[in-house]
């Protein structure tokens, strides 16, 4: 079917509780019909350093590269750590973007979200915009997801508990699929 949408979604938290894995479970098990999403998680991901993607990348780093490549598009949920995104997301971005003639975010949809503390995660998409701007990735500017005070909102375990926010995280993904089809033609 031509309008099927493949996305792969990426959490920038390691942590077991996170509750960005957390949106990110629930955005799979919202999926709207037409769209399969599939997670990656970045804990194998070495920290970049160019002499060794100069020898080749790591396969944990061929990986990531083949599964963004295959994928139609991508959902991003992020933490905000120091008013930023996290390292390990960066990271993963800093070896993906590599060499930027050939990465496979050039031109890749991309939808972000993101739960945490009083502002949600406001300062760490606005960073990551400006990042995948380098990248020439295709950033859905609407409908945005920025969860305030997530320990309100997810249990111990980083599970979602509030009705509200996975209504929201199923408009994110109705708009992720519209961006996504829209910039097929």
């Amino acid at each position: 079917m031509a309008d099927t949408i493949h996305v792969l979604g990426i959490a920038g938290s390691l942590r077991r509780g996170s509750v960005n894995k957390g949106l990110m479970r629930v955005a799979t098990e919202l999926a709207p019909e037409g769209m399969t999403i599939e997670t990656h998680d970045l804990s194998d991901i070495p920290l970049y350093n160019g002499d060794v993607q100069a020898e080749g990348d790591p396969e944990s780093v061929r990986q990531l590269k083949e599964r963004i490549a295959a994928a139609d598009a991508l959902l991003v949920a992020t933490p905000e750590y120091n008013y930023s995104i996290p390292g390990v997301l960066k990271n993963a971005i800093d070896w993906v973007s590599r060499p930027p003639e050939t990465s496979p975010l050039i031109e890749k949809p991309i939808a972000l979200m993101g739960a945490g503390g009083l502002y949600g995660t406001v300062r760490a998409q606005l960073h990551l915009r400006q990042v995948f701007v380098f990248t020439n990735s295709l950033v859905m500017p609407k409908p945005e997801l920025m969860v305030q005070r997530s320990w309100e909102k997810f249990d111990k375990d980083g599970n979602l508990q509030d009705e509200e926010i996975r209504e929201r995280v199923g408009v994110v993904l109705r708009g992720l699929a519209d961006w996504t089809l829209r910039l097929r033609k």
